[in-house]
């Protein structure tokens, strides 16, 4: 009796542990969606689009205009964009240097035009109406 006690409450706890994990690989995949749609808007050139789209949090932090020069400074020079593949997703509810929340840290292995070989880390997070959008982007 006790040990299949033992054994049920084992059970459980792993299939608590499955599920709190395969809700995590829900938000990542939802994430990884959500950042190839902005993406998508980057690569288009159309960057007022991006910063609209963009998180709360991300708006707040840049304004369009300075968004559009940044953007335009770092991501024209590199030309087209030839593949993008994601290397790694990883979910995350603390980031430095960003309030508490829940995030997903993308990074995609992408070649351009004008560049063989650069990683792209796109941060979406869960932003106040409970939909993902872009926080963050950096190209390496």
């Amino acid at each position: 009796m006790k040990r299949t006690a033992v054994l049920l409450l084992t059970l459980l706890g792993l299939s608590m542990l499955v599920c709190g994990l395969f809700a995590e690989t829900e938000k990542e995949k939802q994430a990884i969606v959500e950042a190839r749609a902005w993406l998508a808007l980057v690569d288009s050139g159309d960057y007022e689009g991006s910063w609209e789209s963009a998180s709360t949090l991300f708006r707040n932090a840049v304004d369009q205009s300075g968004w559009k020069k940044a953007l335009g400074a770092s991501r024209s020079p590199l030309g087209k964009v030839i593949t993008r593949e994601v290397k790694s997703a990883e979910f995350a509810t603390s980031l430095p240097g960003a309030p508490d929340g829940e995030y997903v840290v993308i990074q995609f292995a992408t070649k351009f035009e004008k560049k063989s070989a650069a990683t792209e880390t796109v941060t979406p997070m869960l932003d106040e109406d409970g939909t993902w959008r872009v926080s963050g982007y950096f190209i390496k």
